[in-house]
């Protein structure tokens, strides 16, 4: 097995490929390691030390380190575990994952299916391929709230994405909306 690596805009963070489905569908992002009990997976890359972070994608793991250490120390123990979950036959999550994005009902439904959907089809795709993932939260009074995941958790060029990217494409959209905000899960 043959696993690669990527740089993420966040020098924190690094995306493995392992060349294979990680999730079949949706994302999983993890803290820490008490957060980690349902993925066998993202409990063997915590367990390679120094790892503040797993992210699950479809075909790859983004992983943050913590600040004070270098790559160079960290990376060889991390693919080790990655490639030992493949060997394994376990599933990265186990029982029934829970959807990505917040359900929320009210007057604004229709607004809030039209935000989702620009979110699934131009916004996710996008930071999908930096290693991160982006999903609604909420919104209310013409604000939208989104949890960054991954990569886009912490990065230095993610509010620029937000407030650039995202929030110029919902508005230009969905006129209603006026402005989009970054909240923790």
């Amino acid at each position: 097995m043959f696993i690669q690596t990527e740089s993420t805009p966040n020098p924190a963070t690094l995306m493995f490929l392992p060349g294979q489905t990680v999730l079949e569908t949706g994302t999983a992002d993890f803290a820490s390691v008490e957060s980690a009990v349902t993925s066998p997976l993202a409990r063997r890359v915590f367990s390679a030390g120094g790892v503040t972070g797993v992210f699950l994608g479809r075909d790859f793991v983004t992983v943050t380190k913590e600040e004070a250490l270098d790559w160079s120390h960290v990376k060889p123990a991390i693919l080790g575990a990655i490639m030992e979950h493949f060997q394994s036959g376990e599933p990265a999550i186990e029982g029934i994952q829970e959807s990505d994005h917040a359900d929320q009902d009210g007057p604004d439904s229709e607004i809030i299916t039209q935000i989702k959907e620009l979110l699934d089809t131009r916004v996710r795709p996008a930071v999908a391929n930096d290693g991160g993932d982006i999903t609604f939260r909420g919104f209310d009074r013409g604000i939208v709230y989104l949890h960054m995941k991954g990569a886009c958790a912490g990065c230095p060029s993610s509010t620029l994405t937000l407030k650039m990217g995202i929030e110029n494409l919902l508005r230009h959209y969905i006129p209603e909306v006026v402005e989009v905000r970054a909240v923790a899960a």
